[in-house]
């Protein structure tokens, strides 16, 4: 009995069937076929399926792996996620929710937007400033290098995609800066995003201005793109930037003037957004020119 013979044989016991020589070359045939298919699809690279940290609808914890002292009252967290590859998921200018504990033992959250964006594989970092009063950044401060700490996200109404408006006027106030450099830091280094951006940022203190070092960064590499004009209320000898709080003169002379392709975005404590919101009406920005975070 030939080989072939042999096999037709095997085949016939284990299925049942009668089957010819044809049928053998329709099967060996298709076999060929098949394991073709399967090599060539396993040759094929293929792009790696994202992976995001962050998850809506409940509570996942990152380890925090170092703390920086930034000035006087900030400080910059960085937390890793669950891999060196892994990506936080979060949209541009939207924030995460950081779940803490309180003297009584009470869960509480607070929304933070992080300075990071999703570049930035295996970590993330927020900046904060630390109030007396403040529950959440107390909370923080308090915490060693190692703990985890429960985070949930994306959260927020904004979107952005390039080119949606010619040009952003950004008004900030303290650690409203945040998502105001998130969305900055994005425009800046796609060089196709011609968005222009102008900010006004306010504090009490030099020493109070967060990401200072990297916002000064920005204006210098992007002139033409991007400048900021700083508002303080206690400032140095020699100031040149502005003085007390912003004014309805300071918008119009430093951000973009109304129109349909510009938006107006702001951040700040209650009483700063109020105020801005007026200012921004009295001048003629209308309500679709404006977002408030």
């Amino acid at each position: 009995m030939t080989a072939k013979e042999e096999i037709l044989q095997s085949l016939r016991d284990a299925t049942g069937l009668q089957l010819s020589d044809d049928h053998l070359t329709i099967l060996i045939a298709s076999a060929v076929v098949f394991l073709t298919a399967l090599f060539v699809w396993a040759l094929t690279p293929r792009k790696a399926k994202r992976k995001y940290a962050l998850d809506p609808e409940s509570w996942t914890k990152f380890q925090m792996v170092k703390k920086e002292h930034v000035s006087h009252n900030s400080r910059r967290f960085r937390f890793a996620l669950q891999t060196e590859e892994t990506i936080l998921g979060l949209p541009i200018g939207q924030h995460i929710s950081i779940q803490g504990v309180d003297e009584e033992g009470k869960e509480f959250s607070r929304p933070y937007t992080p300075t990071t964006l999703d570049d930035d594989v295996g970590h993330f970092e927020l900046v904060i400033k630390v109030y007396p009063q403040g529950k959440m950044s107390q909370c923080l401060e308090k915490l060693s290098v190692g703990t985890y700490v429960p985070f949930k996200g994306p959260k927020g109404r904004f979107t952005y995609t390039s080119g949606q408006v010619r040009e952003f006027g950004m008004l900030a106030g303290g650690t409203g800066i945040t998502p105001m450099f998130q969305v900055l830091k994005f425009i800046l280094k796609d060089p196709s995003d011609n968005t222009k951006v102008k900010l006004i940022y306010a504090n009490i203190s030099l020493g109070d201005i967060l990401l200072k070092d990297e916002l000064d960064s920005f204006a210098k590499l992007h002139p033409n793109k991007f400048s900021i004009y700083y508002v303080l209320n206690d400032p140095p000898p020699g100031w040149t930037g502005g003085v007390g709080f912003v004014s309805a003169d300071m918008i119009k002379a430093h951000l973009p003037a109304p129109a349909e392709d510009v938006k107006i975005l702001r951040c700040g404590p209650p009483p700063m957004n109020k105020a801005m919101a007026a200012h921004l009406d009295a001048l003629g920005y209308s309500k679709e020119m404006q977002f408030q975070f």
